[in-house]
Protein backbone atom coordinates (compact mmCIF):
# COMPACT_ATOMS: atom_id res chain seq x y z
CA UNK A 1 0.00 0.00 0.00
CA UNK A 2 3.10 2.87 1.11
CA UNK A 3 4.94 1.79 -2.43
CA UNK A 4 1.48 2.28 -4.53
CA UNK A 5 1.26 5.48 -2.57
CA UNK A 6 4.56 6.32 -3.19
CA UNK A 7 4.46 5.79 -7.00
CA UNK A 8 1.16 7.58 -7.57
CA UNK A 9 2.57 11.02 -5.47
CA UNK A 10 6.05 9.99 -8.08
CA UNK A 11 3.74 10.29 -11.22
CA UNK A 12 1.16 13.21 -9.83
CA UNK A 13 1.36 16.41 -11.56
CA UNK A 14 1.94 18.54 -8.63
CA UNK A 15 5.97 16.61 -8.35
CA UNK A 16 8.50 19.87 -9.69
CA UNK A 17 10.28 17.24 -11.64
CA UNK A 18 7.58 15.67 -13.47
CA UNK A 19 6.54 19.40 -14.52
CA UNK A 20 9.57 20.49 -15.35
CA UNK A 21 10.08 17.21 -17.80
CA UNK A 22 6.54 18.29 -19.13
CA UNK A 23 7.63 21.96 -19.52
CA UNK A 24 10.44 21.01 -21.43
CA UNK A 25 8.72 18.67 -23.61
CA UNK A 26 5.51 20.60 -24.06
CA UNK A 27 7.93 23.46 -25.54
CA UNK A 28 7.90 25.37 -22.69
CA UNK A 29 11.06 26.31 -22.97
CA UNK A 30 13.52 29.30 -24.10
CA UNK A 31 17.24 28.99 -24.38
CA UNK A 32 19.10 32.02 -24.48
CA UNK A 33 22.39 32.03 -26.56
CA UNK A 34 24.47 34.70 -25.31
CA UNK A 35 27.00 35.97 -28.07
CA UNK A 36 29.75 38.20 -26.54
CA UNK A 37 32.85 39.65 -28.78
CA UNK A 38 34.19 38.67 -32.21
CA UNK A 39 31.78 36.25 -34.40
CA UNK A 40 34.52 33.40 -35.20
CA UNK A 41 34.97 29.90 -34.92
CA UNK A 42 33.99 29.35 -31.15
CA UNK A 43 30.90 31.75 -31.61
CA UNK A 44 30.08 30.07 -34.42
CA UNK A 45 30.58 26.65 -32.83
CA UNK A 46 28.67 27.54 -29.67
CA UNK A 47 25.14 28.73 -31.70
CA UNK A 48 25.62 25.83 -34.06
CA UNK A 49 25.01 24.01 -30.68
CA UNK A 50 23.34 25.89 -29.25
CA UNK A 51 20.87 25.55 -32.05
CA UNK A 52 20.99 21.86 -32.47
CA UNK A 53 20.42 22.13 -28.18
CA UNK A 54 16.82 23.65 -28.75
CA UNK A 55 15.75 21.15 -31.36
CA UNK A 56 16.16 18.61 -29.09
CA UNK A 57 14.96 19.77 -25.98
CA UNK A 58 11.95 21.11 -27.88
CA UNK A 59 12.33 24.12 -26.74
CA UNK A 60 9.51 27.16 -27.80
CA UNK A 61 12.12 29.24 -29.09
CA UNK A 62 15.91 30.13 -29.08
CA UNK A 63 17.18 34.04 -27.82
CA UNK A 64 20.31 35.02 -29.42
CA UNK A 65 21.60 37.77 -27.60
CA UNK A 66 24.33 39.76 -29.59
CA UNK A 67 26.87 42.19 -28.89
CA UNK A 68 29.55 41.78 -31.15
CA UNK A 69 31.64 44.83 -33.30
CA UNK A 70 31.44 41.68 -36.14
CA UNK A 71 33.58 39.32 -36.93
CA UNK A 72 34.64 36.21 -39.65
CA UNK A 73 32.74 35.87 -43.30
CA UNK A 74 32.56 32.17 -43.22
CA UNK A 75 31.86 32.02 -39.69
CA UNK A 76 28.62 34.11 -39.56
CA UNK A 77 27.62 32.57 -42.99
CA UNK A 78 27.71 29.29 -41.16
CA UNK A 79 25.12 30.91 -38.11
CA UNK A 80 22.95 32.16 -40.73
CA UNK A 81 22.68 29.48 -42.74
CA UNK A 82 21.57 27.21 -39.35
CA UNK A 83 19.49 29.82 -38.30
CA UNK A 84 17.33 29.56 -41.24
CA UNK A 85 17.58 25.96 -41.49
CA UNK A 86 16.29 25.85 -37.89
CA UNK A 87 12.52 24.26 -37.01
CA UNK A 88 12.52 26.14 -33.73
CA UNK A 89 12.30 29.85 -33.66
CA UNK A 90 14.93 32.12 -33.50
CA UNK A 91 15.36 35.66 -31.68
CA UNK A 92 17.48 37.73 -32.42
CA UNK A 93 17.99 40.34 -29.55
CA UNK A 94 20.69 43.01 -29.54
CA UNK A 95 21.28 43.40 -25.90
CA UNK A 96 21.83 44.75 -22.95
CA UNK A 97 21.85 48.10 -22.58
CA UNK A 98 24.98 49.97 -24.92
CA UNK A 99 25.39 46.69 -26.91
CA UNK A 100 25.96 46.71 -30.79
CA UNK A 101 25.34 44.12 -33.33
CA UNK A 102 28.04 45.76 -36.50
CA UNK A 103 28.96 44.41 -39.01
CA UNK A 104 28.71 40.56 -39.09
CA UNK A 105 26.14 40.66 -36.06
CA UNK A 106 23.85 43.28 -38.91
CA UNK A 107 23.46 40.17 -41.29
CA UNK A 108 22.46 37.88 -38.47
CA UNK A 109 20.26 39.62 -36.94
CA UNK A 110 18.46 40.39 -40.22
CA UNK A 111 18.47 36.35 -40.31
CA UNK A 112 16.37 35.88 -37.27
CA UNK A 113 12.88 34.94 -37.03
CA UNK A 114 12.27 38.33 -34.74
CA UNK A 115 15.07 40.74 -34.81
CA UNK A 116 14.99 43.25 -31.05
CA UNK A 117 17.26 45.46 -29.85
CA UNK A 118 17.42 46.66 -26.41
CA UNK A 119 17.26 51.03 -25.65
CA UNK A 120 20.20 52.37 -26.47
CA UNK A 121 21.90 49.94 -28.86
CA UNK A 122 22.78 50.14 -32.67
CA UNK A 123 23.73 48.35 -35.47
CA UNK A 124 25.14 48.91 -39.13
CA UNK A 125 27.99 49.48 -40.79
CA UNK A 126 28.16 45.87 -42.87
CA UNK A 127 30.85 47.25 -45.20
CA UNK A 128 33.00 44.09 -46.03
CA UNK A 129 36.43 44.00 -45.01
CA UNK A 130 39.75 42.83 -47.02
CA UNK A 131 42.83 41.12 -45.99
CA UNK A 132 44.66 42.61 -43.63
CA UNK A 133 41.33 44.48 -41.53
CA UNK A 134 41.03 47.57 -43.51
CA UNK A 135 38.00 48.18 -44.48
CA UNK A 136 36.90 48.24 -48.18
CA UNK A 137 36.41 52.02 -49.58
CA UNK A 138 32.45 52.25 -49.48
CA UNK A 139 30.92 54.64 -52.59
CA UNK A 140 27.66 56.59 -51.37
CA UNK A 141 24.79 55.75 -53.85
CA UNK A 142 24.13 58.55 -56.45
CA UNK A 143 21.56 59.43 -59.27
CA UNK A 144 23.56 57.46 -61.78
CA UNK A 145 23.97 54.74 -59.24
CA UNK A 146 21.41 54.06 -57.24
CA UNK A 147 21.64 51.26 -53.93
CA UNK A 148 19.66 48.93 -56.00
CA UNK A 149 21.20 45.24 -56.19
CA UNK A 150 19.23 44.93 -59.35
CA UNK A 151 21.11 47.48 -61.06
CA UNK A 152 23.87 45.39 -62.97
CA UNK A 153 27.53 46.84 -62.73
CA UNK A 154 29.22 48.62 -65.29
CA UNK A 155 31.79 46.36 -66.92
CA UNK A 156 34.67 48.90 -65.96
CA UNK A 157 34.55 50.97 -62.88
CA UNK A 158 33.30 53.87 -62.69
CA UNK A 159 34.86 57.31 -62.17
CA UNK A 160 35.55 58.19 -58.96
CA UNK A 161 32.89 60.84 -57.91
CA UNK A 162 33.71 64.06 -56.11
CA UNK A 163 32.00 62.88 -53.10
CA UNK A 164 33.14 59.69 -53.03
CA UNK A 165 35.92 58.08 -51.39
CA UNK A 166 38.85 57.37 -53.93
CA UNK A 167 39.09 53.53 -54.45
CA UNK A 168 43.06 51.73 -55.20
CA UNK A 169 43.10 51.02 -58.78
CA UNK A 170 44.68 47.46 -57.51
CA UNK A 171 41.48 47.37 -55.40
CA UNK A 172 38.68 48.51 -57.87
CA UNK A 173 37.61 44.71 -59.23
CA UNK A 174 38.00 42.97 -55.35
CA UNK A 175 36.03 45.99 -53.87
CA UNK A 176 33.04 45.84 -56.11
CA UNK A 177 32.79 41.99 -55.93
CA UNK A 178 32.72 41.88 -52.27
CA UNK A 179 30.12 44.66 -51.96
CA UNK A 180 27.79 43.11 -54.16
CA UNK A 181 28.08 40.11 -52.79
CA UNK A 182 27.57 41.29 -49.39
CA UNK A 183 24.82 43.89 -50.31
CA UNK A 184 22.90 41.02 -52.24
CA UNK A 185 23.10 38.94 -49.40
CA UNK A 186 22.03 41.09 -46.95
CA UNK A 187 19.03 42.40 -49.39
CA UNK A 188 17.94 38.62 -49.48
CA UNK A 189 18.09 38.22 -45.89
CA UNK A 190 15.87 41.49 -45.60
CA UNK A 191 13.49 40.65 -48.33
CA UNK A 192 13.13 36.86 -46.74
CA UNK A 193 12.40 38.94 -43.13
CA UNK A 194 9.88 41.38 -44.87
CA UNK A 195 12.30 44.37 -43.23
CA UNK A 196 13.19 47.08 -44.70
CA UNK A 197 16.03 46.05 -47.86
CA UNK A 198 17.15 49.26 -48.96
CA UNK A 199 18.39 50.51 -45.59
CA UNK A 200 20.24 46.67 -46.01
CA UNK A 201 22.25 47.89 -49.12
CA UNK A 202 23.31 51.27 -47.54
CA UNK A 203 24.87 49.33 -44.58
CA UNK A 204 27.32 47.80 -47.17
CA UNK A 205 27.77 50.43 -49.44
CA UNK A 206 27.67 53.19 -47.08
CA UNK A 207 28.70 51.73 -43.73
CA UNK A 208 25.45 52.71 -42.62
CA UNK A 209 24.50 52.64 -38.83
CA UNK A 210 21.00 52.99 -37.21
CA UNK A 211 19.86 53.43 -33.05
CA UNK A 212 17.75 51.14 -31.65
CA UNK A 213 14.41 53.89 -32.18
CA UNK A 214 15.25 54.68 -35.85
CA UNK A 215 16.30 50.95 -36.92
CA UNK A 216 12.47 50.58 -35.65
CA UNK A 217 11.04 53.30 -37.64
CA UNK A 218 12.75 52.30 -40.61
CA UNK A 219 11.65 48.79 -40.25
CA UNK A 220 14.94 47.24 -40.15
CA UNK A 221 13.98 45.74 -36.17
CA UNK A 222 10.54 44.64 -35.14
CA UNK A 223 10.14 45.93 -32.00
CA UNK A 224 12.36 46.87 -29.10
CA UNK A 225 12.44 45.05 -25.06
CA UNK A 226 13.64 45.92 -22.18
CA UNK A 227 14.82 42.51 -21.17
CA UNK A 228 14.46 39.01 -22.04
CA UNK A 229 10.88 39.35 -20.28
CA UNK A 230 9.60 42.18 -21.91
CA UNK A 231 10.90 40.64 -25.85
CA UNK A 232 9.04 37.00 -24.66
CA UNK A 233 5.71 39.42 -23.61
CA UNK A 234 5.86 41.44 -27.04
CA UNK A 235 6.69 38.36 -29.48
CA UNK A 236 3.78 36.11 -28.32
CA UNK A 237 1.32 35.48 -30.78
CA UNK A 238 4.06 37.42 -33.46
CA UNK A 239 4.02 34.80 -37.07
CA UNK A 240 6.95 33.18 -37.63
CA UNK A 241 8.01 31.58 -41.23
CA UNK A 242 8.92 27.65 -40.02
CA UNK A 243 10.31 25.99 -42.98
CA UNK A 244 7.84 28.08 -45.20
CA UNK A 245 5.18 27.93 -42.79
CA UNK A 246 3.87 30.74 -40.73
CA UNK A 247 2.93 30.10 -37.45
CA UNK A 248 2.52 32.12 -34.17
CA UNK A 249 4.70 32.34 -31.26
CA UNK A 250 3.70 31.12 -28.06
CA UNK A 251 6.26 32.56 -25.37
CA UNK A 252 4.34 34.07 -22.86
CA UNK A 253 5.35 32.86 -19.43
CA UNK A 254 8.52 30.56 -20.97
CA UNK A 255 10.87 29.19 -19.10
CA UNK A 256 14.44 31.08 -19.93
CA UNK A 257 17.43 28.90 -19.70
CA UNK A 258 20.68 30.37 -20.21
CA UNK A 259 23.55 28.13 -22.50
CA UNK A 260 26.51 28.73 -20.94
CA UNK A 261 29.89 28.27 -23.25
CA UNK A 262 31.53 24.85 -22.29
CA UNK A 263 35.90 24.52 -22.26
CA UNK A 264 35.62 23.39 -25.42
CA UNK A 265 34.30 26.83 -26.61
CA UNK A 266 36.51 28.61 -24.24
CA UNK A 267 39.32 27.03 -25.45
CA UNK A 268 38.44 26.96 -29.09
CA UNK A 269 37.77 30.79 -28.35
CA UNK A 270 41.46 31.72 -26.84
CA UNK A 271 43.36 30.00 -29.23
CA UNK A 272 41.42 30.38 -32.92
CA UNK A 273 42.19 34.37 -33.36
CA UNK A 274 44.22 34.78 -35.86
CA UNK A 275 46.86 36.91 -33.63
CA UNK A 276 46.89 34.25 -31.20
CA UNK A 277 47.52 31.35 -33.56
CA UNK A 278 49.93 33.53 -34.98
CA UNK A 279 52.15 33.49 -32.30
CA UNK A 280 51.77 29.95 -31.54
CA UNK A 281 53.05 29.05 -34.90
CA UNK A 282 56.03 31.14 -34.36
CA UNK A 283 56.56 30.04 -30.71
CA UNK A 284 56.08 26.72 -32.04
CA UNK A 285 58.96 27.25 -35.03
CA UNK A 286 61.24 29.03 -32.32
CA UNK A 287 60.82 25.99 -29.91
CA UNK A 288 61.33 22.74 -32.33
CA UNK A 289 64.61 25.12 -33.67
CA UNK A 290 66.36 25.46 -30.53
CA UNK A 291 65.65 22.14 -29.09
CA UNK A 292 67.44 20.64 -32.88
CA UNK A 293 70.28 23.08 -32.10
CA UNK A 294 71.22 22.26 -28.50
CA UNK A 295 69.31 18.64 -28.51
CA UNK A 296 68.62 17.24 -24.94
CA UNK A 297 67.36 20.67 -23.50
CA UNK A 298 63.88 18.94 -23.66
CA UNK A 299 62.07 22.39 -22.63
CA UNK A 300 61.87 24.16 -25.88
CA UNK A 301 61.15 21.19 -27.57
CA UNK A 302 58.23 20.32 -25.43
CA UNK A 303 56.86 23.89 -25.26
CA UNK A 304 57.25 24.15 -29.03
CA UNK A 305 55.35 21.27 -29.95
CA UNK A 306 52.47 22.26 -28.03
CA UNK A 307 51.99 25.36 -29.33
CA UNK A 308 52.75 23.76 -32.99
CA UNK A 309 49.90 21.77 -32.09
CA UNK A 310 47.44 24.31 -30.82
CA UNK A 311 48.22 26.38 -33.78
CA UNK A 312 47.85 23.70 -36.07
CA UNK A 313 44.28 22.98 -34.84
CA UNK A 314 43.17 26.87 -34.72
CA UNK A 315 44.58 26.91 -38.13
CA UNK A 316 41.97 23.81 -39.11
CA UNK A 317 38.84 26.34 -38.13
CA UNK A 318 40.42 29.77 -39.55
CA UNK A 319 40.63 30.51 -42.87
CA UNK A 320 44.31 29.77 -43.32
CA UNK A 321 46.09 31.05 -47.15
CA UNK A 322 48.33 27.79 -48.11
CA UNK A 323 50.74 30.34 -49.94
CA UNK A 324 51.04 32.88 -47.16
CA UNK A 325 51.63 30.16 -44.70
CA UNK A 326 54.18 28.85 -47.22
CA UNK A 327 56.39 32.51 -47.67
CA UNK A 328 55.98 32.55 -43.67
CA UNK A 329 57.64 29.10 -43.19
CA UNK A 330 60.44 29.96 -46.36
CA UNK A 331 61.21 33.24 -44.75
CA UNK A 332 62.07 31.61 -41.70
CA UNK A 333 64.16 28.95 -43.36
CA UNK A 334 65.91 31.74 -45.25
CA UNK A 335 66.75 33.83 -41.82
CA UNK A 336 68.11 30.61 -40.39
CA UNK A 337 70.24 30.08 -43.69
CA UNK A 338 72.22 33.52 -43.65
CA UNK A 339 74.07 32.38 -40.26
CA UNK A 340 75.38 29.46 -42.56
CA UNK A 341 75.66 30.76 -46.04
CA UNK A 342 77.58 33.67 -46.72
CA UNK A 343 75.39 35.57 -49.11
CA UNK A 344 76.33 39.23 -47.77
CA UNK A 345 72.91 40.13 -46.31
CA UNK A 346 70.40 38.60 -49.38
CA UNK A 347 69.09 35.78 -47.71
CA UNK A 348 68.50 37.75 -44.44
CA UNK A 349 66.87 40.44 -46.56
CA UNK A 350 64.65 38.00 -48.79
CA UNK A 351 63.57 36.18 -45.32
CA UNK A 352 62.65 39.02 -44.18
CA UNK A 353 60.71 39.83 -46.89
CA UNK A 354 59.16 36.51 -47.19
CA UNK A 355 58.32 36.93 -42.97
CA UNK A 356 56.25 39.74 -43.65
CA UNK A 357 54.56 39.08 -47.24
CA UNK A 358 53.74 35.63 -45.95
CA UNK A 359 52.36 36.97 -42.49
CA UNK A 360 50.15 39.97 -44.15
CA UNK A 361 48.85 36.92 -46.71
CA UNK A 362 48.23 34.47 -43.80
CA UNK A 363 44.78 34.68 -43.65
CA UNK A 364 42.03 34.65 -46.56
CA UNK A 365 39.57 36.64 -44.39
CA UNK A 366 39.60 39.31 -41.11
CA UNK A 367 37.20 41.15 -39.99
CA UNK A 368 36.62 43.78 -36.57
CA UNK A 369 38.27 41.78 -34.03
CA UNK A 370 40.21 39.59 -36.24
CA UNK A 371 43.00 42.02 -37.16
CA UNK A 372 46.44 41.24 -36.80
CA UNK A 373 48.14 45.29 -36.61
CA UNK A 374 50.95 45.66 -38.94
CA UNK A 375 53.63 46.92 -36.18
CA UNK A 376 52.76 43.17 -35.20
CA UNK A 377 53.86 41.64 -37.72
CA UNK A 378 57.20 43.76 -38.60
CA UNK A 379 58.88 43.47 -35.00
CA UNK A 380 58.22 40.08 -34.78
CA UNK A 381 59.70 39.60 -38.33
CA UNK A 382 62.96 41.78 -37.09
CA UNK A 383 62.97 40.01 -34.07
CA UNK A 384 62.67 36.48 -35.67
CA UNK A 385 65.44 38.01 -38.09
CA UNK A 386 67.73 39.19 -34.72
CA UNK A 387 66.77 35.57 -32.62
CA UNK A 388 67.71 32.75 -35.94
CA UNK A 389 70.15 34.68 -36.66
CA UNK A 390 72.39 35.55 -33.89
CA UNK A 391 71.67 31.65 -32.49
CA UNK A 392 73.36 30.48 -35.68
CA UNK A 393 75.97 32.48 -35.30
CA UNK A 394 76.63 31.63 -31.93
CA UNK A 395 76.25 27.71 -33.34
CA UNK A 396 78.92 28.53 -35.93
CA UNK A 397 81.31 30.10 -33.24
CA UNK A 398 81.21 27.13 -30.83
CA UNK A 399 81.54 24.26 -33.47
CA UNK A 400 84.26 26.61 -34.72
CA UNK A 401 86.43 26.35 -30.92
CA UNK A 402 89.24 24.10 -30.70
CA UNK A 403 88.68 20.62 -29.57
CA UNK A 404 89.58 20.57 -25.61
CA UNK A 405 88.99 16.64 -25.16
CA UNK A 406 89.56 13.27 -26.93
CA UNK A 407 92.12 12.38 -29.58
CA UNK A 408 91.54 15.74 -31.86
CA UNK A 409 92.51 18.13 -28.56
CA UNK A 410 96.52 17.18 -29.20
CA UNK A 411 96.30 18.66 -32.69
CA UNK A 412 98.26 22.03 -32.80
CA UNK A 413 99.17 21.24 -29.06
CA UNK A 414 102.95 22.48 -28.41
CA UNK A 415 105.75 20.63 -25.65
CA UNK A 416 109.08 20.38 -25.26
CA UNK A 417 111.67 17.28 -26.07
CA UNK A 418 112.88 15.39 -23.65
CA UNK A 419 116.96 15.43 -22.71
CA UNK A 420 117.15 11.59 -22.27
CA UNK A 421 115.44 11.01 -24.96
CA UNK A 422 115.00 12.80 -28.03
CA UNK A 423 112.39 10.50 -29.44
CA UNK A 424 110.27 11.70 -26.60
CA UNK A 425 108.67 14.80 -25.67
CA UNK A 426 106.88 16.34 -22.71
CA UNK A 427 103.34 17.19 -24.26
CA UNK A 428 100.25 18.45 -21.82
CA UNK A 429 101.70 17.08 -18.98
CA UNK A 430 102.38 13.30 -20.68
CA UNK A 431 105.47 11.88 -22.52
CA UNK A 432 104.92 10.92 -26.04
CA UNK A 433 106.72 9.14 -28.38
CA UNK A 434 106.96 11.93 -31.29
CA UNK A 435 108.74 11.38 -35.01
CA UNK A 436 109.70 14.32 -37.31
CA UNK A 437 111.00 15.13 -40.69
CA UNK A 438 114.19 16.31 -39.19
CA UNK A 439 116.65 15.25 -36.29
CA UNK A 440 115.38 17.46 -32.46
CA UNK A 441 117.54 18.56 -30.26
CA UNK A 442 117.08 17.67 -26.33
CA UNK A 443 114.93 20.95 -25.06
CA UNK A 444 113.80 22.15 -28.61
CA UNK A 445 110.10 22.87 -28.58
CA UNK A 446 108.03 21.00 -31.33
CA UNK A 447 103.94 21.34 -32.43
CA UNK A 448 101.81 18.31 -33.31
CA UNK A 449 100.87 17.81 -36.74
CA UNK A 450 98.74 14.59 -36.15
CA UNK A 451 98.69 11.27 -34.71
CA UNK A 452 99.24 7.74 -35.35
CA UNK A 453 98.54 5.80 -32.36
CA UNK A 454 100.45 6.64 -29.30
CA UNK A 455 103.16 8.61 -31.82
CA UNK A 456 102.94 12.11 -32.47
CA UNK A 457 103.88 13.85 -35.34
CA UNK A 458 105.70 17.29 -34.52
CA UNK A 459 107.68 20.27 -36.64
CA UNK A 460 110.32 22.06 -34.84
CA UNK A 461 109.98 25.78 -33.59
CA UNK A 462 112.97 25.86 -31.87
CA UNK A 463 114.09 27.24 -28.47
CA UNK A 464 112.37 29.59 -25.72
CA UNK A 465 113.99 32.41 -25.25
CA UNK A 466 114.87 32.48 -22.07
CA UNK A 467 115.93 28.90 -22.29
CA UNK A 468 119.02 28.61 -24.50
CA UNK A 469 120.27 25.47 -26.52
CA UNK A 470 122.27 22.99 -24.32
Amino acid sequence: MRLLLALLLLLSPASPELAARESIHSGRLALLLKVRGAIGPASRDFVLRGLEKAKERDAAVAILELDTPGGLDSSMRDIIQAILASPVPVLGYVAPEGARAASAGTYILYACHVAAMAPATNLGAATPVQIGGLPLPARPPSKDRPDDSSVPEPAAPPAAEPDARPTPAAAGDMERKLINDARAYLRSLAQLRGRNADWAGQAVTEAASLSARDALQKGVIDLIAADVSDLLRQTDGRLAEIAGDKRPLATRGLNVETVLPDWRNQLLALIAHPLVAYVLLLVGIYGLFFELANPGMALPGVLGGICLLLALFAFQVLPVNAAGLALLLLGLVFMTAEAFVPSFGALGLGGIAAFIAGSLLLWDETGPGYEIPLGLVLGFALASAAALIGLATLILRQRRQPVVSGAEALLGATGTVLGGNPDRAWIRGESWQIRADQPLRPGERVRVEGRNGLTLFVQPLGYDKEEPPP
